[in-house]
């Protein structure tokens, strides 16, 4: 059905070579250089191709042997990977929210002039993109994204400054990499998910909210003017959006369990608290102001939650972190590529100032 013909991968070396050992691509890129020997001498034996770096990341965004692309790199690594995909006409299946979070102009006026398709990976774009086949856009009155809440929903708000990062890792329903995580217990991904939906969609903002689905079963809905309201449920899995988005829209057969409602007899919904996901007004601003504000955010998040991470602040100070960002760095009304790299050049110094004084 599908066949791999370039693997890339970050710093995980063992299992790029372990990926490329079963599925045999004709390429394989490392980004982190210093791990590019290790790769090349696995390989070798193989006849596959290695290449490292980032630039080699995005030159294989090019390649005549690949139609489609998946981007699920982490933060805003994938910005210049899905431009260069973009002006090369491919097929995108976008597992990476943080590309349209900083440059969601650009990267429509882009796809403007190209030939090619995004289709979106999350769950919630996913399931907002199945609900709005065969519908009219302009009769669309409301995006309605849903939230798990994460681990600390009903943790009271002056407990948050003391919890761990253990604790912040722990969540409820959903097994995702640690900076998602943290992102999904401040609800800084419901904000970037906000945001993304704006430029995916075509829907202004104040159209698009998030709401606070404990059990994860709706991953989204979409209200129209008539007042009916479409939802797509499904147990909180990513198989079912990475085969739609993989398979261009396209329905596959599958044996895994599907979802059963006895199981679930009972769906709750909640407003999210700003008081204690402040992280959450962040999508307002970015999308009122525009220009370089989300690309300042995203960049400023990424720093603080690895400071979180590494037990450097508290969960806490990942809001002020950005705040303080946003305070500190001008605004560009209207960026093109090399302004977003400057702006998040300067963001992520910023804010590692921001914290390096904290720890003071």
């Amino acid at each position: 059905m599908f066949r791999a013909t370039v693997l890339v991968a970050g710093r995980n070396d063992r299992l790029l070579v372990e990926q490329c050992r079963i599925h045999r691509p004709a390429l394989a890129v490392i980004a982190d250089e210093s791990r590019y020997e290790a790769v090349k001498l696995a390989l070798e034996p193989l006849g596959i191709e290695v290449a490292a770096g980032q630039d080699a990341v995005a030159d294989a965004m090019e390649r005549d042997d690949v139609d489609s692309v998946v981007t699920a790199t982490v933060g805003y690594s994938g910005l210049a990977p899905t431009i260069r995909a973009i002006k090369a006409g491919k097929e995108i299946a976008l597992a990476n929210k943080e590309t349209l979070v900083v440059a969601g102009e650009l990267i429509t006026r882009l796809l403007e002039k190209s030939t090619s398709r995004i289709l979106p990976v999350d769950s919630e774009h996913s399931a907002i993109y199945q609900c709005l086949v065969g519908e009219d856009p302009q009769t669309v009155s409301k995006l309605i994204i849903t939230a798990s809440g994460g681990p600390f929903r009903k943790l009271p708000a002056e407990r948050l400054q003391s919890v761990s990062v253990e604790d912040a890792l722990r969540h409820p329903n959903w097994s995702m990499g640690a900076k998602i995580t943290i992102d999904s217990a401040t609800m800084m991904n419901k904000a970037f998910e906000i945001i993304e939906a704006r430029w995916l969609f075509g829907i202004p903002g104040e159209r698009i909210e998030a709401v606070v689905h404990p059990q994860s079963i709706i991953h989204s809905m979409v209200q129209f003017n008539d007042g009916a309201v479409k939802a797509q449920l499904g147990i909180p899995d990513m198989h079912l959006p990475i085969r739609y988005a993989l398979g261009h829209a396209s329905r596959y057969r599958t044996d895994e369990p599907p979802l059963t409602l006895d199981h679930y007899r009972t769906l709750t919904f909640e407003e999210p608290d700003l008081t204690r996901f402040p992280c959450l007004s962040f999508a307002r601003r970015a999308l009122a102001e525009g220009g370089t504000t989300a690309c300042v955010i995203n960049a400023a998040n990424e720093i603080a939650v690895d400071a979180f991470l590494k037990g450097r602040i508290r969960f806490t100070d990942i809001y002020s972190v950005i705040d303080e960002s946003l305070q500190r760095i001008d605004r560009i009304e209207s960026p093109e590529y090399p302004d977003f790299v400057a702006v998040n050049t300067e963001a992520r110094a910023v804010a590692t100032e921001i914290i390096e004084k904290k720890q003071k």
